[in-house]
């Protein structure tokens, strides 16, 4: 608590010149963009935050860059602590065993070094940090030092959640491609399975464009020349229809346009891609995409084709839909703006995105 007073002194408000330096600007830089890029990595890519593990783990991050920075801070506005002006022992005779500072005039108190850049004498001196703009002694010994320890170990959680995210990534495209398939097309043949069996059909759906052999599938996007197989137009496959694929996606669009529910805008939305407004679940699971979102007024209705667990996506159903230029407006908007409609006879089904609840 002392130290905090210390901090916030009137006298000590002209301290906050020191960030006008390069040392805290870069400081400052680097720990924003390690510590937002972790938070994003981690909720949106590696660990869903409504799990467990996933708050767990975005609560230590938030840690790291809270207690990384208090102690920066510390170090750099509580300062070393500087030998009063004027110092001179208690007992005068004790003069005779201490320097004196030729630019402060005055005596060197033991352990205390006159700096250059601070221009005074600092109390119990071991450098002066260009990183905190300030040096480091007597009174920010312990900041600083518990300043390095942390800032090593924040990272190192941080390039943890990196590194398991790029492999993970990898992991999935490896996956892909060793079945031939892309992460669209993965996402249709699941839509395809969820069709058959919601509707009960007596059919099956085939990808077919799967080699039947992964290692021909692999030589099929790697090879010696670096450029890929065929002409990215014809994929021809033996006991496969050349459109097999694209019948089952304009199935499915039919499906889709069946399934679809309509939603009430109750409360306003102003197209932001992060909210703040709408609550933390929703500010960080935007949805990463470059689709876009979609302006709410209260009282307007939408037609939602898919969603995630807190945004949704659809077509804004216009009182004039032959309006120039704004014949179709479709983008995301959360959840908790809208509602679904009671008297809604279209469907009573969930969007696409919903149905593993079914």
């Amino acid at each position: 608590m002392g130290t905090f007073c210390s901090v916030i002194k009137v006298e000590n408000l002209q301290e906050l010149k020191r960030l006008c330096h390069w040392g805290p600007i870069i400081a400052h830089s680097v720990i924003a963009i390690r510590s937002t890029m972790a938070m994003i990595d981690s909720v949106v890519w590696y660990w869903p935050l409504h799990t467990t593990g996933g708050s767990v783990n975005f609560i230590m991050l938030i840690n790291w860059t809270v207690v990384i920075l208090y102690n920066y801070f510390n170090a750099m506005f509580v300062g070393p602590g500087f030998v009063p002006l004027g110092w001179k022992p208690e007992n005068s005779q004790d003069s005779m065993y201490l320097q004196c500072c030729k630019v402060c005039q005055a005596f060197k108190a033991p352990r205390s070094h006159h700096c250059r850049k601070c221009n005074r004498r600092v109390m119990k001196m071991d450098h002066h940090c260009p990183w905190i703009n300030n040096c480091c002694g007597y009174q920010n010994h312990t900041s600083f030092t518990l300043f390095l320890l942390l800032v090593p170990l924040g990272c190192v959680h941080a390039a943890f959640i990196f590194v398991m995210t790029m492999y993970t990534q990898l992991y999935n495209q490896m996956k892909i491609i060793l079945r031939n398939k892309t992460s669209i097309e993965s996402w249709i043949e699941e839509k395809a399975k969820d069709r058959i069996q919601y509707y009960q059909l007596d059919e099956t759906f085939v990808f077919p464009y799967d080699m039947g052999s992964r290692w021909k599938n692999f030589k099929q996007v790697f090879t010696w020349s670096g450029v890929p197989q065929g002409d990215g137009l014809e994929w021809l496959r033996e006991g496969c229809h050349q459109y097999s694929l694209t019948i089952e996606q304009l199935k499915q669009k039919a499906d889709k346009r069946v399934r679809s529910v309509r939603y009430k805008a109750i409360e306003n939305y102003s197209g932001a891609y992060c909210p703040l407004n709408r609550g933390i679940k929703t500010f960080f699971t935007s949805p990463c995409t470059e689709e876009p979102r979609i302006q709410l007024q209260k009282g307007e209705f939408i037609l939602a084709i898919r969603g995630l667990r807190c945004w949704l996506y659809g077509d804004k159903i216009l009182d004039d839909p032959f309006i120039e230029g704004t014949s179709r407006i479709r983008g995301w908007f959360p959840r908790n703006c809208v509602e679904k409609c009671p008297c809604d006879t279209e469907t009573e089904s969930a969007p696409e995105g919903e149905k593993k609840t079914r």
